[in-house]
């Protein structure tokens, strides 16, 4: 069971990361990546919504096999962002393996 921190997303924007709330889960950056499976990149997005930085860190691995091509990011419809999403998620996963 995941623990829900509603402070999550509002942690990342006070870092002035782009944290995806714009997003609203449509599927589009799963649907264009080369690189998607069990719905990556929309699962880890969907995890800083609900506030879910435990299970961030759980599948930390996967965040490494976004390549930052951009594909997501020119396809969403909401402007969303999601590789930069990605990759301030990896800043953040980094940042907590320092400190462990």
């Amino acid at each position: 069971m995941a623990t829900v921190n509603p402070e999550f997303i509002k942690e990342l924007e006070q870092s002035g990361a782009d944290t995806g709330a714009e997003c609203f889960n449509c599927g589009t950056c799963a649907a264009i990546c080369p690189l998607v499976s069990d719905h990556f990149p929309r699962k880890m997005i969907r995890y800083i919504q609900i506030g879910a930085e435990d299970l961030i860190l759980k599948h930390a691995q996967e965040l490494w096999r976004c390549l930052h091509c951009g594909l997501c990011t020119q396809t969403c419809p909401r402007g969303a962002n999601p590789g930069e999403v990605l990759m301030t998620l990896k800043r953040r996963v980094v940042a907590e393996w320092r400190r462990s």
